[in-house]
Protein backbone atom coordinates (compact mmCIF):
# COMPACT_ATOMS: atom_id res chain seq x y z
CA UNK A 1 0.00 0.00 0.00
CA UNK A 2 1.14 3.54 -0.99
CA UNK A 3 0.92 6.12 2.07
CA UNK A 4 -0.33 9.28 -0.01
CA UNK A 5 0.16 12.37 2.53
CA UNK A 6 -2.79 14.79 1.53
CA UNK A 7 -2.10 18.76 2.91
CA UNK A 8 -5.13 20.70 2.23
CA UNK A 9 -4.55 24.05 0.76
CA UNK A 10 -5.69 27.37 2.51
CA UNK A 11 -9.04 28.78 0.97
CA UNK A 12 -8.42 31.68 -1.08
CA UNK A 13 -10.46 34.79 -0.05
CA UNK A 14 -10.63 37.73 -2.24
CA UNK A 15 -12.10 40.99 -0.31
CA UNK A 16 -13.88 43.18 -2.64
CA UNK A 17 -15.46 46.76 -2.67
CA UNK A 18 -17.23 49.01 -5.60
CA UNK A 19 -18.23 52.66 -5.93
CA UNK A 20 -21.37 53.21 -8.16
CA UNK A 21 -23.07 56.67 -9.66
CA UNK A 22 -26.69 57.71 -9.97
CA UNK A 23 -27.73 56.15 -13.32
CA UNK A 24 -31.22 56.31 -14.14
CA UNK A 25 -35.09 57.25 -12.68
CA UNK A 26 -37.09 54.50 -11.82
CA UNK A 27 -39.40 55.39 -9.06
CA UNK A 28 -39.72 58.43 -6.90
CA UNK A 29 -36.32 59.50 -5.79
CA UNK A 30 -34.94 56.01 -6.31
CA UNK A 31 -32.08 55.65 -9.06
CA UNK A 32 -30.29 52.76 -10.38
CA UNK A 33 -26.74 52.54 -10.24
CA UNK A 34 -23.56 52.41 -12.46
CA UNK A 35 -19.88 50.70 -11.04
CA UNK A 36 -17.33 52.90 -11.47
CA UNK A 37 -14.90 51.64 -9.98
CA UNK A 38 -13.99 47.73 -8.36
CA UNK A 39 -11.30 47.12 -6.17
CA UNK A 40 -10.07 43.92 -4.57
CA UNK A 41 -7.36 42.13 -2.72
CA UNK A 42 -6.15 38.69 -1.31
CA UNK A 43 -6.95 38.38 2.34
CA UNK A 44 -3.30 37.89 3.89
CA UNK A 45 -1.35 38.23 0.50
CA UNK A 46 1.35 41.18 0.96
CA UNK A 47 0.33 43.38 -2.81
CA UNK A 48 -1.61 46.20 -3.42
CA UNK A 49 -5.09 46.31 -4.18
CA UNK A 50 -6.45 46.16 -7.45
CA UNK A 51 -8.42 48.79 -9.09
CA UNK A 52 -9.64 49.15 -12.59
CA UNK A 53 -12.25 51.93 -13.13
CA UNK A 54 -14.07 53.81 -15.37
CA UNK A 55 -13.23 56.72 -17.56
CA UNK A 56 -10.24 56.70 -17.97
CA UNK A 57 -10.08 56.88 -21.43
CA UNK A 58 -11.84 60.35 -20.75
CA UNK A 59 -13.94 59.41 -23.98
CA UNK A 60 -18.04 59.27 -23.16
CA UNK A 61 -18.88 56.78 -26.40
CA UNK A 62 -16.20 53.87 -24.25
CA UNK A 63 -17.89 53.92 -20.76
CA UNK A 64 -19.66 51.04 -21.44
CA UNK A 65 -16.58 49.05 -22.60
CA UNK A 66 -14.76 50.28 -20.11
CA UNK A 67 -17.40 48.68 -17.72
CA UNK A 68 -17.40 45.70 -19.45
CA UNK A 69 -13.43 45.60 -19.19
CA UNK A 70 -13.58 46.68 -15.45
CA UNK A 71 -15.96 43.41 -15.05
CA UNK A 72 -14.29 41.29 -16.80
CA UNK A 73 -10.89 42.06 -14.61
CA UNK A 74 -12.92 41.39 -11.32
CA UNK A 75 -14.64 38.01 -12.27
CA UNK A 76 -11.38 36.34 -12.96
CA UNK A 77 -10.18 36.71 -9.81
CA UNK A 78 -13.83 36.09 -8.41
CA UNK A 79 -13.97 32.78 -10.16
CA UNK A 80 -10.64 31.95 -8.87
CA UNK A 81 -11.97 32.68 -5.01
CA UNK A 82 -13.08 30.22 -2.75
CA UNK A 83 -14.90 33.09 -0.69
CA UNK A 84 -15.57 36.57 -1.38
CA UNK A 85 -15.89 39.31 1.63
CA UNK A 86 -16.52 42.40 1.96
CA UNK A 87 -19.19 44.92 4.01
CA UNK A 88 -22.64 44.39 2.56
CA UNK A 89 -21.61 42.44 0.08
CA UNK A 90 -24.99 40.51 -0.33
CA UNK A 91 -27.88 42.99 -0.86
CA UNK A 92 -25.55 45.30 -2.59
CA UNK A 93 -22.32 44.83 -4.24
CA UNK A 94 -23.07 41.75 -5.98
CA UNK A 95 -26.27 42.80 -7.07
CA UNK A 96 -25.24 45.48 -8.24
CA UNK A 97 -22.20 43.71 -9.94
CA UNK A 98 -25.40 41.46 -11.34
CA UNK A 99 -27.65 43.87 -12.56
CA UNK A 100 -24.35 45.79 -14.64
CA UNK A 101 -23.85 41.90 -16.03
CA UNK A 102 -27.52 41.74 -17.07
CA UNK A 103 -27.46 45.54 -18.44
CA UNK A 104 -24.16 44.82 -20.46
CA UNK A 105 -25.32 41.79 -21.74
CA UNK A 106 -22.81 39.51 -20.46
CA UNK A 107 -22.63 36.61 -18.12
CA UNK A 108 -23.48 36.95 -14.29
CA UNK A 109 -21.39 36.32 -11.97
CA UNK A 110 -21.88 32.54 -10.65
CA UNK A 111 -22.62 31.81 -7.07
CA UNK A 112 -20.16 32.01 -4.29
CA UNK A 113 -19.80 31.64 -0.35
CA UNK A 114 -19.53 35.30 1.18
CA UNK A 115 -18.67 36.48 4.11
CA UNK A 116 -20.04 39.65 5.17
CA UNK A 117 -18.71 42.10 7.82
CA UNK A 118 -22.50 43.45 8.24
CA UNK A 119 -25.15 40.54 8.17
CA UNK A 120 -22.62 37.49 9.50
CA UNK A 121 -21.60 39.69 12.40
CA UNK A 122 -23.37 38.55 15.42
CA UNK A 123 -26.71 39.58 16.12
CA UNK A 124 -26.46 41.69 18.70
CA UNK A 125 -27.84 45.73 19.82
CA UNK A 126 -26.00 49.12 21.08
CA UNK A 127 -23.19 48.80 17.95
CA UNK A 128 -23.11 50.30 14.77
CA UNK A 129 -22.36 47.92 12.03
CA UNK A 130 -21.39 50.83 9.67
CA UNK A 131 -17.52 49.58 8.25
CA UNK A 132 -16.47 53.07 9.73
CA UNK A 133 -17.74 52.80 12.84
CA UNK A 134 -17.24 49.16 13.02
CA UNK A 135 -13.12 49.97 12.36
CA UNK A 136 -13.10 52.76 15.07
CA UNK A 137 -13.95 50.53 17.74
CA UNK A 138 -11.55 48.04 16.96
CA UNK A 139 -9.09 50.48 16.42
CA UNK A 140 -7.77 49.79 13.05
CA UNK A 141 -4.96 51.12 11.57
CA UNK A 142 -6.46 51.87 8.04
CA UNK A 143 -9.62 54.49 8.00
CA UNK A 144 -11.98 55.25 5.34
CA UNK A 145 -10.97 57.83 2.91
CA UNK A 146 -12.89 61.01 3.60
CA UNK A 147 -15.10 62.11 0.64
CA UNK A 148 -17.81 64.72 0.92
CA UNK A 149 -20.22 65.93 -2.01
CA UNK A 150 -18.42 67.96 -3.55
CA UNK A 151 -15.90 65.60 -3.89
CA UNK A 152 -18.08 62.84 -4.68
CA UNK A 153 -19.90 65.02 -7.84
CA UNK A 154 -15.97 65.22 -9.43
CA UNK A 155 -16.09 61.54 -8.78
CA UNK A 156 -19.28 60.84 -10.03
CA UNK A 157 -18.67 62.84 -13.56
CA UNK A 158 -15.92 60.99 -13.99
CA UNK A 159 -13.58 64.23 -14.11
CA UNK A 160 -9.55 63.51 -13.81
CA UNK A 161 -9.79 64.13 -10.37
CA UNK A 162 -12.49 62.69 -9.69
CA UNK A 163 -11.35 58.97 -10.94
CA UNK A 164 -8.28 59.75 -8.75
CA UNK A 165 -10.12 60.02 -5.70
CA UNK A 166 -12.18 57.07 -6.76
CA UNK A 167 -9.53 54.98 -6.95
CA UNK A 168 -8.50 56.18 -3.60
CA UNK A 169 -11.71 55.51 -1.69
CA UNK A 170 -11.39 52.24 -3.44
CA UNK A 171 -7.81 50.90 -1.85
CA UNK A 172 -8.78 52.61 1.22
CA UNK A 173 -11.99 50.65 1.82
CA UNK A 174 -10.08 47.13 0.41
CA UNK A 175 -7.17 47.86 3.18
CA UNK A 176 -9.75 48.67 6.04
CA UNK A 177 -11.73 45.80 5.50
CA UNK A 178 -9.01 43.59 5.41
CA UNK A 179 -8.04 44.15 8.60
CA UNK A 180 -12.10 44.47 9.56
CA UNK A 181 -12.43 40.94 8.59
CA UNK A 182 -9.28 39.24 9.81
CA UNK A 183 -9.67 40.81 13.69
CA UNK A 184 -13.50 39.93 13.51
CA UNK A 185 -12.71 36.76 12.30
CA UNK A 186 -9.65 35.86 14.85
CA UNK A 187 -12.54 37.33 17.59
CA UNK A 188 -14.64 34.67 16.72
CA UNK A 189 -17.70 37.36 15.59
CA UNK A 190 -18.46 36.44 11.63
CA UNK A 191 -20.72 33.25 11.26
CA UNK A 192 -19.19 30.93 8.66
CA UNK A 193 -19.68 30.88 4.73
CA UNK A 194 -22.84 32.19 3.34
CA UNK A 195 -24.06 31.27 -0.43
CA UNK A 196 -24.75 33.84 -2.70
CA UNK A 197 -26.39 33.03 -5.75
CA UNK A 198 -27.70 35.43 -8.88
CA UNK A 199 -30.45 33.90 -9.33
CA UNK A 200 -33.74 35.03 -7.49
CA UNK A 201 -33.47 36.24 -4.28
CA UNK A 202 -29.69 36.43 -3.88
CA UNK A 203 -28.95 33.60 -1.57
CA UNK A 204 -28.90 29.96 -1.95
CA UNK A 205 -28.78 29.14 1.91
CA UNK A 206 -26.35 28.26 4.81
CA UNK A 207 -22.89 26.64 3.79
CA UNK A 208 -21.98 22.94 5.49
CA UNK A 209 -18.61 21.84 5.40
Amino acid sequence: MINVEITPRKLKILDFDIEVRPLAWYSGDFVTKQPTGIGWKWIGVKVPVTTRLIGESFDTRRVLEEEKVMIEAFREAYDEADIVTGHFIRDFDLRTLDGACIRLGIKPLGQKLTICTKEDFHKTSGLSRSMQNLSAMFEAQHQKFPMNTALWAKANMLLPEGIALTRQRLIHDVKEHEELFTTMRQRGLLRGPQWWTPAAGGRAGRYHA
